[in-house]
């Protein structure tokens, strides 16, 4: 299926009216129903933004793909909106957003839209190509240069030539299989074809693996780059020299990830997630179980914001109310559960927060063993919640769900080709299961279970100092590496609190100081660029304004460009504003109930301006060390 099938005229605005998110997602819907694409429009909508709340599907460069494939959609097809000024679309850069598609696929489609999206994609990384979307002046002129493009985009895919003296290979892989899996597989492709290098680029997307690796690619190939964000079947290039990275670092240093590859600079990789010179575990290792465990993190996060705001929200509207909580028969307090809009709230809260826990599991045991740990992960996550061992165990039923079903597969692997249907709908899950329930309810649950209550005694039973000195560690983490592996720990161990009984009415006090911690290094650095204008360039005093909404909506990431630029300075100041601002968080006793959501959670904690207190002083103390530590600028 060809861009131009799926694109006509009457779906195209060359100018959009829209000026917000929603905006785009209305003008550009409203095309789908004109032309009798949806037969429900609110509906569609709802599942759009459902795609947005996973993450924005802004990509950099002003690029902007909505998707969604839903029983609201009759047939497959392509809208397309384009403003000069730019639209603020929540990109990966932070940039407005110029060029939109939003493509609509029915749920009983094939993977054709994603073949197309991933089409699409490729194409707008070429500057030349964007360049001319925005430039030319007629509907039929943009379709033609769409048209040509893809011909010679098809032509490009051909078989690849694995005979070449510069031959190496790839493959590609991020969390939501779309996007960055075939961004990145571009800019591998461009950055190959500038060097002259040969190379063949697998793609593990929603539509399954394209262009998949042979036995005989990866033993004639140079060196082997794996752009992955979680996890796909490695142990094929055991033996091979292999760069590991994400997604990201190969769509903006493609030439450099291809000339170590070419240069041999890379280690020998073991097998089974392990890389090393000699074969033994390294550091790699580590890569790999943090990938799983940020894989299953990143799709528990929704489920833990929204019923965590929606309960907190139950408990706000009784006391509106002037409902007082009173004990009902086992003990619990009625507050939040007592006027309609409240008890309509904790049910629908309760039941989203009460999946997240099995939903870790789930998806760390799919970053390991794909879709057939999926059903043994769930299971083992619901025993965690059941057995008592709660967040920690879920933790370790992922990875547990995840490698006994690989070794179930690889135990069933001899068994003969007619079964290989009854293998997946059958035996995988049975077995599976199975073996994951045995082992977490005899051997995981009980151990994990006294840990975590020992846990949960411990921090009920915190004294102020040491709540104190907790917060100022876990602050300080946060900024240590903004988004990195330090960040991260503080940030899971934050968002594990909120599943234990140290949580009360309005969240933990924990999960408070690490969200503080996170958004003082981008607010910190925006208000020393507005207060010491003269240590910052222009370039870095318009970046420092995007900040202020990064900081405010708890985007530790806003920092890195800063931080990158000029560690030895950025770095210092931002974790002493950040252990600050975790600190007085403890201090104050603050507590928030979600892990997201930045200054919108801030107000619903036990007391908001006491928590913008705590972090607005971090920041300050982050923008005066920065602005007396930097130099003037010319």
């Amino acid at each position: 299926m060809k861009i131009t099938e799926l694109l006509v005229k009457e779906r195209m605005i060359l100018d959009l009216q829209s000026v917000t998110k929603d905006e785009v997602i209305n003008e550009l819907a409203e095309m789908f129903l004109s032309t009798g694409i949806i037969d429900d429009l609110e509906g569609f909508k709802g599942e759009i933004k459902n795609r947005e709340a996973l993450s924005s599907t802004a990509l950099e460069e002003g690029i902007a793909i909505p998707h969604a494939k839903t029983k609201y959609v009759k047939k497959p097809a392509l809208a397309f909106g384009r403003s000069k000024k730019g639209i603020d679309y929540e990109s990966l850069d932070g940039e407005p957003s110029t060029i939109f598609f939003m493509i609509a696929a029915p749920e009983d489609a094939n993977n054709a839209h994603i073949e197309t999206l991933a089409r699409l994609t490729q194409m707008l990384l070429d500057t030349d190509f964007r360049t001319s979307i925005l430039e030319l002046g007629t509907k039929e002129e943009i379709l033609d240069l769409i048209n040509k493009k893809e011909t010679a985009k098809l032509e490009e895919n051909a078989e690849t030539d694995n005979n070449s003296d510069n031959f190496i290979i790839a493959a590609t892989a991020c969390p939501t299989g779309i996007a960055h899996t075939y961004m990145a597989e571009e800019a591998l492709k461009k950055a190959a074809a500038e060097l002259g290098v040969t190379i063949k680029v697998e793609t593990n997307g929603t539509d399954g693996v394209k262009h998949k690796l042979t036995a005989e690619d990866i033993e004639k190939a140079k060196g082997v780059i794996l752009a992955i964000d979680r996890g796909i079947e490695t142990d094929r290039f055991s033996g091979k020299k292999v760069i590991q990275t994400g997604t990201k670092e190969a769509i903006r240093d493609a030439k450099g990830l291809i000339q170590r590859a070419l240069s041999g600079d890379a280690p020998v990789f073991a097998g089974s997630g392990e890389a090393g010179s000699n074969g033994k575990n390294t550091s790699k290792e580590k890569t790999g179980i943090y990938k799983h465990l940020m894989t299953g993190v990143s799709f528990m996060l929704p489920f833990v914001v929204s019923g965590g705001i929606l309960i907190a929200l139950a408990f706000l509207f009784d006391k509106l109310a002037g409902v007082q909580g009173v004990a009902d028969a086992a003990g619990q307090s009625t507050l939040g559960s007592t006027t309609y809009l409240a008890k309509l709230f904790m049910e629908i809260g309760g039941a989203a927060f009460g999946l997240f826990i099995p939903i870790l599991g789930a998806y760390i045991a799919y970053s390991i063993g794909e879709r057939p740990a999926l059903t043994a992960g769930f299971v083992g996550g619901a025993l965690a919640v059941s057995g008592g061992s709660g967040f920690l165990g879920a933790m370790l039923a992922g990875f547990l769900a995840g490698y006994v079903t690989k070794l179930v597969i690889a135990m069933l692997k001899g068994l003969p080709k007619s079964l290989n249907g009854i293998k997946a709908i059958l035996l995988y899950p049975l077995l599976t299961v199975l073996l994951t329930g045995v082992l977490m309810i005899i051997i995981l649950n009980p151990p994990v279970r006294f840990i975590n209550e020992g846990l949960v005694e411990w921090l009920k039973n915190m004294g102020g100092t040491s709540r104190v000195i907790l917060g100022i560690i876990l602050g300080g983490m946060m900024a240590v590496d903004m988004g990195g592996p330090v960040n991260k720990a503080a940030y899971v161990f934050g968002t594990g609190t909120l599943a234990t009984a140290a949580a009360g009415e309005y969240g933990t006090p924990i999960m408070a100081a690490v969200m503080a911690g996170g958004m003082v290094p981008p607010l910190g650095i925006a208000l020393a660029t507005t207060l010491f204008k003269n240590k910052f360039n222009t370039e870095e005093r318009e970046a420092g304004k995007t900040n202020y909404i990064m900081g405010l909506s708890f985007i530790t990431e806003g920092a890195i460009p800063f931080a990158a630029g000029d560690p030895l300075r950025v770095l210092p100041a931002s974790i002493i504003g950040a252990a600050v601002a975790g600190g007085l968080s403890m201090f104050f006793n603050i507590a928030i109930p979600a892990p997201h959501g930045g200054l919108v959670v801030a107000f619903l904690s036990n007391n908001a301006w006491l928590y913008l207190l705590a972090i607005l002083i971090g920041a300050v103390i982050t923008a005066v060390i920065l602005g007396l530590l930097r130099k003037k600028v010319n």
